[in-house]
């Protein structure tokens, strides 16, 4: 199902409009990061969701660029004078802690995306099996008759498979860390006592 062009006029279903006013603000505040990211920018987003409560993004803080903006300013005073320069260095400082707090935000949004698409892939699966969620997001098993508790089970093992295969490969992957790990601290308490 490819992307269609979305005609821009006000959602009139309130729920639908709440689902897609979160959907966009997500993205939009995705690309001010990639923006700030990418090209250095500094950015502010304020956005009030349909039921009335802020959201907002900023880069360095929406504090900071919200004041430079009112003072009409820039990272050094007009006067170019040493508090400027400070600032400025302080500023340059920051950027790269900054730097690290974008890059966990986008690996967090990449992995919660991730684990949305597993969430709807399950979905599809139960679809494709006829199964529903109740409204509590759980199974109605008291229905089902002996061919549908037959799927199920087979359904839940082969999810038990793919867990058990995801663990292995966490336990693999950890410990790989843990002897790379161990093997840099012998190296450096070699070197330290080399010196």
């Amino acid at each position: 199902m490819g992307r269609r062009k979305i005609e821009m006029k006000l959602v009139r279903d309130s729920s639908s409009r709440q689902v897609t006013f979160t959907k966009r603000r997500n993205g939009v505040f995705r690309k001010a990061n990639e923006l700030a990211t990418l090209c250095g920018a500094e950015v502010a987003i304020i956005a009030f969701s349909p039921g009335g409560k802020p959201f907002s993004y900023g880069h360095p803080s929406v504090n900071a660029i919200t004041n430079r903006f009112l003072r009409r300013g820039s990272v050094e005073d007009n006067n170019g004078g040493s508090k400027g320069r400070r600032r400025a260095s302080s500023y340059n400082n920051g950027e790269a802690v900054i730097e690290k707090l974008n890059q966990k935000l986008m690996n967090l949004m990449n992995e919660a995306e991730v684990e949305k698409k597993k969430g709807e892939m399950l979905n599809e699966r139960l679809k494709k099996m006829n199964l529903k969620l109740n409204n509590e997001g759980k199974l109605p098993l008291e229905g089902m008759n002996k061919e549908e508790l037959g799927k199920l089970k087979k359904f839940l093992e082969g999810m038990r498979d793919e867990v058990e295969e995801g663990v292995k490969q966490l336990e693999a992957s950890s410990c790989l860390m843990l002897l790379a790990h161990k093997a840099v601290d012998k190296k450096e308490n070699c070197n330290a006592s080399a010196n």
